[in-house]
């Protein structure tokens, strides 16, 4: 923990601001000197040679973007914020966290590139990548009152949801619903996000009724993680409520039938399964707002009663190689209650008792255990009981 904090401190030492070198790579200035001449690849006589080639060539964590960016521009080379800003943004996409710090950073220390909230959001992105979240912390709570923005704050929130630190992010939550910021649905996201991470499900309509007492409109995310979690509750009457709103979104002419065309769209053109999450993504490009889980898509389906539909997104999702979860068996099995699909719904069960599922929501399939009953279904509820008790569950 201590060697943590000491290479976390080089974030903020004084000389850092100096020496943008030392930050890199810890060398010396003879050392870090030398980096120049032995590390950096290219030079500017290479056809296509360019900053961001010569970044990118580095490879290795350990070589130095600092002094890639410093011999560029002693050789008279200009550079411009937008420029930096786009190879960072490369770097972080192809998770080159400590690169696009350094980029990063070496724009911090020149005082003739002013900084955007965007800039410093990701470079608590990128600190809590390379040093942890506590780092990134120490940097926001060090930053003046008027460099946190909203998207700053948002940032650190991103942070603690990725680390599952419920707490500290319910504090700073608060602290942004208190300020005077001009919010928008992202914020919320992040929360209903660490929520369904964390199965606090329970707590997912608490973030929505925040939402909506701030007039703030939910957008496709948003949809998606609600939507999700009323469905992994078997809390189908609140599924169809989802449902109804989404119909009479105001901020859609076409009302929730638009989700449905794009969920068309990424059906049609073949990606929906993936390989290594629940996200369905049309390209790998797009934002956290415009992904789609496979949930999502099936409740969807349900709502237009498309049992057909239904069944192709289940066996898609089967085929990806991803870990299956008790809320993928529970959603599909909601959507099979709703359309009364009893006989899919009891095949769903015998490929659950035989799934390497480990998560096990209890309370949820206690709530479908008597949902099975209510509709006559005596078989699929003992087939089910079956399943709880090879979990080692029981009713009482």
């Amino acid at each position: 923990m201590a060697a943590l904090w000491r290479r976390a401190r080089l974030v903020f030492h004084p000389t850092l601001l100096e020496n943008p070198r030392l930050f890199s790579s810890g060398l010396s200035r003879t050392e870090a000197a030398s980096a120049n001449e032995d590390e950096v690849v290219g030079s500017p006589l290479s056809p296509g040679d360019d900053l961001r080639s010569r970044i990118f060539r580095l490879r290795l964590p350990k070589r130095s973007a600092t002094a890639a960016l410093e011999r560029w521009v002693s050789e008279g080379n200009n550079v411009t914020a937008s420029e930096l800003r786009r190879i960072a943004r490369d770097l972080k996409r192809s998770q080159r966290y400590k690169h696009a710090l350094e980029i990063s950073e070496w724009m911090k220390s020149h005082q003739e590139f002013e900084l955007s909230d965007s800039d410093y959001a990701m470079r608590i992105d990128l600190i809590t990548k390379v040093f942890g979240v506590n780092a990134a912390e120490e940097f926001f709570e060090g930053l003046p009152s008027t460099a946190k923005s909203c998207d700053v704050y948002t940032a650190l929130l991103h942070s603690y949801a990725a680390t599952k630190m419920v707490d500290k992010a319910e504090s700073l939550f608060e602290r942004i619903m208190e300020s005077n910021f001009l919010l928008s649905a992202v914020t919320f996201n992040e929360m209903m996000t660490l929520y369904m991470s964390t199965g606090q499900l329970e707590k997912v309509p608490l973030v929505i009724n925040e939402l909506k007492l701030r007039n703030i409109s939910p957008d496709l995310f948003t949809y998606n993680l609600w939507i999700s979690a009323s469905a992994a509750t078997l809390d189908i009457d609140g599924v169809q409520k989802i449902l109804n709103e989404m119909a009479e979104d105001t901020s859609s002419n076409d009302g929730w039938i638009k989700y449905m065309k794009l969920a068309d769209i990424y059906i049609t053109v073949g990606h929906l399964v993936s390989s290594d999450s629940s996200l369905v993504e049309a390209e790998k490009k797009i934002s956290q707002r415009e992904w789609i889980t496979y949930d999502f898509l099936i409740i969807l389906y349900t709502g237009l009663g498309n049992i057909e539909r239904i069944g192709e997104i289940w066996r898609s999702l089967q085929k990806t190689s991803q870990k299956m979860t008790s809320r993928n068996y529970l959603c599909i099995l909601s959507s099979y209650l709703m359309l009364g699909q009893m006989k899919d719904a009891g095949v769903v069960i015998n490929q659950w008792k035989e799934s390497k599922a480990l998560d096990f929501d209890v309370s949820s399939c206690k709530r479908l255990y008597n949902a099975f009953l209510k509709a006559g279904c005596s078989g699929e509820a003992e087939t089910l009981l079956q399943l709880m008790r090879k979990r080692n569950f029981d009713l009482d």
